[in-house]
């Protein structure tokens, strides 16, 4: 009490670690949060108060507070390492100190001029002001500077405990954003359950801040929680202890948003903004990744690995090199995936839109078709950044030239032989598809006919070289209009005629010895030679059309 407040540093301090490391609102509120976690606070507000030309930020928490000596051997003393000054980095509820620097403090001059600081602890309230103006004074005066005092030693509830900081002169132009503070503070905070964070504007209605807010903005495709839902580098995520959650976007995250890739936290605060731990830089898997991880171990380090501002880490340390090794294995992982658990998501989508089960669709075609197809429908389903409008049509012309069955459906055969043999093609009962175009053929002979007549007989003497019931040559002529030769005209109707006993007597004769499943189960009428006989059924089916 003998000695005046006094803040003790370097001339050139406050300007190069506060002023100009910190001039936007997120980090400098996020200094004075973290602030109040290691004060074991369970709650802190931040109230945005902006009235006309008068502006000013204050945060308040229930944290434990500081006591005059606190505040002169503690929170005065720049460079103060909080964790080494009291032998250990754990709060008296069980935190783990986030504070080691001393130098958080230095932030608030990045965006305000006047600094008020009000603090309860042990039934007593201290409150002091600090000025930026008198501090540069003091250093070009080569003299300390002493904070202004408000209030000293003067007794309160001692139910009542906690720090308020008021920053006022703000350099900031424009309106507070509550909304958008909240998302920023989630950024650099992964709220822990025992510390509550709500923003008020001109005392409305509180935002709270919640980790949910980091990716609300966003359409998220896949989530993988670490290290439960991976894979790669298991063994050294679980060993280390860090874990996160990690998403891929359905469309690129915006550059803009500066939330491309991976970011890193240690002790629920920021440590390494996002960033794309791969070799592989040229990986469009780059522009949907987003997420965080905690790496809480490299605060245990020997070494102090996380820079002044909390931006990024110092990557030179063995540890560190491990950590980047297999958090790139990680990512090389999450990117393979990524594509298969992307394609299927995809190829469910696609079939909902168009109607086509994708996979059946593909399971219907022989080898060499999947095989050329498969690399023209994946592209269109992964990695096409094509409008869904454009692959869903695209896919459905794809749909239209490669059919279901491709091979019978080219064939083009006639309309009553693929109606009567395509569920027994399909099947894989290749002779009895066959047997049935057959079958229905004669019928289509007896019927346009008029004969009673049945099987052999009844084509034999539709087709008789002497005297016929059907001509397949009647209507035709030459292209100039005259007449063909009459041996040619025979020569086609006895060629015909022969066809069709040859097609009949292949399709029944065999039959009359053996059963039709011996017959289809032992290789000798394959798939092929059901084609090709089809494709004869489907030709004499179209002379019947045009015979007379």
């Amino acid at each position: 009490m003998s000695e005046p407040l006094i803040m003790k540093f370097d001339p050139m301090t406050i300007e190069h670690l506060g002023v100009r490391m910190y001039s936007t609102l997120p980090p400098v509120v996020a200094e004075l949060l973290a602030n109040s976690a290691d004060a074991d606070a369970t709650h802190a507000t931040i109230h945005l108060n902006d009235n006309q030309d008068h502006k000013e930020i204050i945060v308040e928490d229930d944290g434990e507070g500081m006591s005059y000596d606190d505040l002169n051997e503690k929170f005065l003393l720049i460079g103060r390492n909080r964790r080494e000054d009291e032998k250990g980095s754990i709060t008296a509820k069980g935190r783990k100190v986030i504070g080691k620097k001393g130098l958080g403090k230095l932030s608030f001059f990045g965006i305000a001029m006047e600094i008020e600081v009000v603090t309860r602890k042990a039934g007593f309230e201290n409150a002091f002001l600090m000025s930026w103006g008198k501090i540069k004074e003091a250093s070009e005066k080569k003299i300390p500077y002493k904070p202004e005092p408000i209030r000293t030693q003067v007794a309160c509830d001692p139910a009542f405990h906690g720090t308020t900081i008021t920053l006022r002169g703000i350099s900031r132009k424009g309106d507070f954003d509550a909304d958008g503070l909240a998302v920023s503070i989630s950024k650099i905070f992964i709220v822990d359950p025992s510390f509550s964070i709500s923003i008020q504007y001109n005392g409305g209605a509180p935002v709270q801040v919640d980790n949910s807010l980091k990716y609300q903005s966003l359409d998220k495709e896949i989530e993988w929680e670490v290290p439960y839902d991976v894979n790669e580098a298991l063994e050294y995520l679980s060993a280390k202890k860090i874990k996160g959650h990690l998403i891929a976007t359905r469309k690129p995250i915006s550059p803009k948003t500066n939330m491309r890739g991976i970011t890193l936290f240690s002790r629920k605060k920021l440590v390494n903004n996002p960033e794309y731990f791969s070799e592989s830089t040229s990986s469009h898997f780059y522009s949907y990744l987003t997420g965080w991880l905690e790496v809480d171990f490299i605060d245990d380090l020997p070494e102090d690995v996380i820079a002044t501002n909390r931006q990024s880490l110092d990557w030179g340390y063995p540890e560190m090199f491990e950590l980047r090794e297999n958090l790139r294995k990680l990512l090389n992982w999450m990117e393979r995936d990524w594509r298969k658990k992307r394609g299927e998501n995809r190829e469910k989508i696609l079939s909902e839109k168009t109607g086509i089960n994708i996979s059946g669709w593909f399971a219907t075609f022989p080898p060499e078709i999947r095989d050329l197809m498969m690399p023209v429908v994946q592209a269109l389903v992964n990695d096409s950044e094509l409008p869904e409008e454009t692959i869903n049509s695209a896919t459905l012309k794809l749909r239209e030239i490669v059919p279901d069955y491709p091979r019978f459906h080219w064939r083009n055969l006639h309309p009553k032989v693929q109606s009567v043999s395509e569920s027994y093609y399909i099947s894989g009962d290749y002779y009895t598809a066959f047997i049935e175009a057959v079958k229905l053929y004669v019928e289509a002979v007896k019927t346009k006919a008029g004969s009673s007549l049945t099987d052999h007989a009844l084509l034999e003497n539709v087709w008789s070289l002497t005297t016929p019931k059907l001509s397949v040559t009647n209507k035709f002529k030459k292209p100039d209009g005259s007449n063909f030769d009459a041996t040619t005209l025979d020569n086609i109707t006895q060629g015909h005629r022969m066809l069709v006993l040859g097609v009949w007597m292949a399709c029944r004769n065999p039959l009359a010895h053996e059963l039709v499943v011996n017959l289809r189960d032992s290789g000798l009428f394959t798939e092929k030679d059901c084609l090709d006989a089809l494709g004869l059924v489907s030709h004499l089916f179209n002379r019947l059309d045009n015979s007379q």
